[in-house]
C-alpha cells in the first residue's frame, strides 16, 4: 500500500469514526432536543368611537401577555385606518391585558382569556371626562359628611 492511499484510508476512516458517534449520541438523548413553538391565538382588536362608532385611527394597543399570573413583557402595535390591529404571538390558553392610548380618549384597559385559536375583541372608546377634585362636593358624597367626621373628632378628644 503506497503513502498516499494509507492516507485516504485513515482519513475515511477517522470521518466514518466521526459519524458514528454523532449517531450513537443522539440515541442516548444527548444533544440539541426539538420542542415545537404552543399554539397561538390570534387577537384582533378594533377600536371605535364611542358616540358615533367611527374608528379611530393611529391608536396605541399595548399587549400585556400574562403567563403564570405574571407580566410576560409587552408589544405595541398602532391601529389601522379602519381601527383594527392584530396580534398572533400569545399562546392558547394564556390571558392577555389590553391597553389602548389615543390622543383625545380616555385610556382604556382590560384582561381578556384566549381559549382559542382566535379572539376578536372590540373597544370603544370616550371623550376625556372633567378632571376629579377633592375640593368639590361630589354625587356620591353627602353634604353632612363633613360635619359628621368634625363631630367624630371632636368625640375622639379627651376633655379638658
Amino acid at each position: 500500500m503506497t503513502r498516499t492511499n494509507f492516507r485516504h484510508a485513515l482519513a475515511l476512516l477517522g470521518v466514518a469514526l466521526l459519524l458514528l458517534t454523532g449517531a450513537q449520541a443522539q440515541q442516548r438523548g444527548r444533544g440539541r432536543k426539538y420542542k415545537p413553538p404552543p399554539t397561538t391565538c390570534k387577537v384582533t382588536v378594533t377600536i371605535l368611537r364611542a358616540d358615533n362608532g367611527k374608528p379611530v385611527e393611529d391608536a396605541s394597543v399595548i399587549f400585556h401577555p400574562i403567563e403564570g399570573g405574571k407580566d410576560a413583557g409587552n408589544m405595541e402595535l398602532k391601529t389601522n385606518e379602519d381601527g383594527r390591529t392584530s396580534l398572533d404571538l400569545i399562546p392558547v390558553g394564556d390571558n392577555v391585558r389590553v391597553q389602548v392610548i389615543a390622543s383625545g380618549f380616555q385610556t382604556f384597559g382590560g384582561e381578556y382569556e384566549l381559549p382559542g385559536d382566535s379572539k376578536d375583541i372590540t373597544i370603544k372608546l370616550r371623550k376625556p371626562g372633567r378632571q376629579y377634585s377633592i375640593y368639590e362636593t361630589h354625587p356620591d358624597q353627602s353634604a353632612s359628611q363633613p360635619q359628621q367626621e368634625k363631630q367624630q373628632q371632636n368625640d375622639q378628644k379627651p376633655p379638658q
